[in-house]
């Protein structure tokens, strides 16, 4: 291995766009350091959507954070998980230290909350939307700067170049956009995804998910990983990026990884980056990113005359590099290495919801093609089990990490981590009288037209709604409209509204901008928005929504608290077959309305409306004999949702109530 500095010489920008590193830890933030990066991107202990990694302690953050920026090094700092209400003071004060004692050059943030609360604290860096916030209409980019006081947004990964290109000519003066180049992919869409909180309160939107998308599924006469993706891997098409000038940021997913992985990807999309003509450079770009210990990779959706489904169940999706699999009888199974391995490297054996799952630390060097004894497995590591290299220390990348680690500098912040910031909360709005309800179907021919019935929108369905109807009728938006299908929405909004339509509840908040005159019109945040706190619908109000549906993943204690500074009327879905996740993709082998069964027996289905597949269980929700004790709360209007289970997919012995009973992690 090669440590050395690449140019930065561009020959398209004056100005390239700047790499980030993912760094869930201290070895990985000095990885990026040695390798040049031009920013980090890091969690803290808490508020973090990358729970699972490391993070950093303030002060550990401070001190890295100034060696970084004595190399030129900018550090950005994630608090994109979602807030409850409880919560609020202690996110203030996590981000009034930040301000006060380590100084990152901006924020990550996808709760609303968040960004109130670094308003109140006076944040002197900047704000950037994360992925989980679902923001990708260029019509709302303007709104989203000056409404927020926000100087980027991260872009969903789904995103074709042509999107991204049109998102980046609708881009205003002062707002940035940033584009992740590599790394892991969700299934589902960033920010729409409730699979692994509604199967036992870990959510996904809070950096705890189980990734139930990663488990083998049963469908008809297959078993597969239907809904576990490979790795996104721009490589030699991410310097197409190089001529949508509002990208200023490219981005590597990667904040679980180690050391290797972050120096490894860093030095490649320099390469193509910089040297974005010269084949030798694509080549060697290319070479790096082979020994990075990424899973396969897929340009998914980038490439919009070429898209490619990022699930492919034939392909070995584990993360890490496929290292060979298992053979050998009796107790020490043995390895045949596909590359060379090094004492210190970590493997992984197995699958992590397969029996024989561990880890295993190499102890002395192993040549490609060499044998390796695992001594000591546990029950179901036998033969055929598949192992894979997750992480890797070669002896240069660690003196270089241990030189950085020996230069890092006590700061204040050693001897001053507290904060004694408190929250200014809205005040609550005037308690409602008695509760209504909304009947929500899918189905046209279902809506009654009278009273509170609401019904979900597709652009074909917008077509069909006759004067009557559209006056009468509460229509929700989809959880995600995306950039080609913006000004096809925007013509079916003005139709529905010259027919009297009035009312509708949106799938992100970004969708405001859809409607020209928000005067004449009631404007609900729906769940999706994941609303779950006063500071976030303050910021609502501020939007000029009337009311909003809160998150469906709150526990009984958070949604009895919210509505008591709450500045605008609350709603909630009380019944109802609730969408585990929202994709815009789906494995051509799963049929919609059929059963899909997970290893624990549970069961779910398929169903497309648009462009969005959406995974449902057959379980449904149910707290309607709560609406009483939510209604006393300052709840206003319960929602049930009316969309029936396909004819083959079996009803459920029972229903859920969510993380009525637990407490959210």
């Amino acid at each position: 291995m090669t440590i050395k500095r690449t140019m930065t010489h561009l020959s398209q920008q004056s100005s390239p766009p700047e790499i980030l590193a993912p760094a869930g830890d201290r070895d990985a933030f000095l990885a990026a350091v040695a390798a040049g990066a031009d920013s980090i991107y890091c969690g803290l202990q808490r508020f973090s959507a990358r729970m699972q990694a490391t993070n950093f302690a303030v002060n550990e953050l401070a001190r890295l954070t100034e060696l970084a920026r004595d190399r030129g090094v900018r550090t950005y700092v994630a608090l994109n998980a979602l807030i409850k209400p409880e919560e609020l003071t202690s996110a203030g004060q996590w981000i009034d230290l930040l301000n006060r004692h380590v100084h990152p050059d901006g924020l990550i943030l996808q709760d609303l909350a968040a960004v109130n609360l670094a308003r109140q604290t006076g944040f002197r860096g900047e704000l950037h939307l994360s992925t989980l916030a679902q923001a990708c209409l260029g019509g709302s980019l303007r709104t989203i700067r000056d409404r927020l006081g926000v100087s980027r947004v991260v872009l969903p990964r789904e995103l074709s170049l042509d999107e991204i290109k049109d998102l980046s000519a609708s881009c205003p003066p002062g707002l940035e956009l940033e584009v992740f180049v590599h790394g892991a992919l969700c299934y589902a869409v960033s920010g729409r995804c409730y699979w692994s909180s509604f199967l036992g309160g870990k959510s996904g939107l809070r950096g705890n998910c189980v990734q139930p998308c990663r488990r083998l599924y049963t469908h008809g006469s297959s078993k597969e990983r239907f809904f576990s993706c490979l790795d996104l891997r721009l490589d030699v098409l991410s310097k197409t990026l190089l001529d949508a000038p509002a990208v200023r940021g490219w981005k590597i997913e990667g904040r679980k990884k180690g050391p290797h992985y972050v120096f490894y990807t860093i030095r490649a999309y320099q390469l193509l980056r910089d040297h974005s003509s010269e084949p030798e450079a694509r080549k060697e770009a290319s070479a790096l990113l082979d020994k990075a210990l990424g899973r396969p990779g897929t340009s998914y959706s980038f490439l919009p005359q070429s898209p490619k489904i990022p699930v492919q169940p034939e392909e070995d999706t584990g993360s890490g590099m496929f290292a060979g699999k298992l053979a050998g009888k009796g107790g020490s199974p043995r390895l045949k290495p596909r590359t060379e391995l090094l004492p210190g490297d970590l493997l992984r054996i197995g699958y992590q919801d397969l029996p024989g799952h561990r880890t295993y630390k190499v102890s002395k060097y192993v040549p490609r093609g060499g044998g390796l004894t695992l001594p000591g497995h546990s029950s179901g590591a036998g033969p055929g089990l598949p192992v894979f290299l997750v992480d890797r220390r070669e002896r240069q990348l660690q003196e270089a990490i241990a030189k950085l680690a020996g230069q890092l500098r006590e700061t204040d912040a050693q001897e001053n981590t507290e904060s004694e910031f408190s929250p200014k909360l809205p005040r609550a709005a005037k308690k409602p009288g008695r509760a209504g309800r909304m009947e929500v179907v899918s189905d046209i021919t279902h809506t009654r037209g009278k009273g509170r019935t609401g019904l979900w929108l597709t652009l074909e369905r917008m077509q069909q709604i006759a004067m009557g109807r559209a006056r009468s009728c509460w229509f929700w938006l989809p959880p995600a409209i995306w950039p080609d299908e913006e000004g096809q929405w925007l013509e079916g909004i003005r139709m529905l509204t010259g027919k009297g339509a009035r009312r509708f509840v949106l799938g992100a908040p970004w969708q405001r901008d859809l409607f020209p005159d928000l005067k004449a019109l009631r404007l609900l945040a729906g769940p999706f928005c994941n609303t779950a706190n006063p500071l976030a619908v303050e910021e609502l109000r501020r939007m000029g929504l009337s009311g909003a549906i809160v998150s469906p993943e709150l526990s009984r204690r958070d949604y009895l608290q919210l509505p008591r500074s709450s500045p605008l009327p609350l709603g909630m879905v009380t019944r109802g077959l609730w969408p585990c996740c929202v994709s815009r993709t789906a494995h051509p082998g799963i049929k919609t309305g059929r059963k899909i069964q997970s290893p624990k027996q549970e069961i779910f289905w398929l169903t497309k409306r648009g462009q969005n597949r959406y995974i449902y269980p057959n379980v449904e929700l149910d707290l309607t004999e709560m609406e009483g004790e939510l209604e006393e709360a300052g709840y206003s209007l319960f929602v049930h949702l009316e969309s029936g289970l396909p004819q083959k997919v079996p009803r459920a012995g029972r229903t859920s109530t969510f993380n009525w009973d637990l407490e959210l992690v």
